[in-house]
């Protein structure tokens, strides 16, 4: 088994974020150890169909196969796979518009996380 291979998902994210330390910690509470969370800096060398610049724009989930989910979809089917909040993922994957709302608070939140509250 590969450093990449493991038996439960990955979610790696901005280890130099405060803001994205305090939401990992509550998402962390929530699926417990369905997923693994990673710091990108130290954890980018296992998963080479990811670059530096991917991980700084949006957390990525890795499936176990491989498989990459980044932003908002990452985060809805971490919470899926622990079996919460499941119904956001099905919206999330067959309503373009919430698709698209989703994202987009995604893209406004990781844009401004500097000086959003932690």
């Amino acid at each position: 088994m590969t450093k990449q291979q493991s038996t439960c998902p990955v979610m790696l994210w901005d280890g130099d974020c405060e803001f994205c330390a305090k939401w990992i910690e509550r998402w962390h509470r929530l699926t417990g150890d369905a997923v693994s969370y990673r710091p990108y800096q130290d954890a980018l060398e296992d998963f080479p169909q990811l670059s530096v610049a991917a991980c700084r724009r949006a957390v990525q989930l890795v499936l176990p196969d491989g498989t990459v989910f980044s932003g908002a979809h990452a985060v809805l089917r971490t919470l899926s796979i622990a079996g919460r909040y499941p119904r956001l993922l099905v919206l999330y994957e067959g309503f373009p518009l919430f698709r698209w709302l989703m994202d987009l608070g995604y893209r406004f939140v990781a844009a401004n996380r500097s000086w959003l509250p932690k």
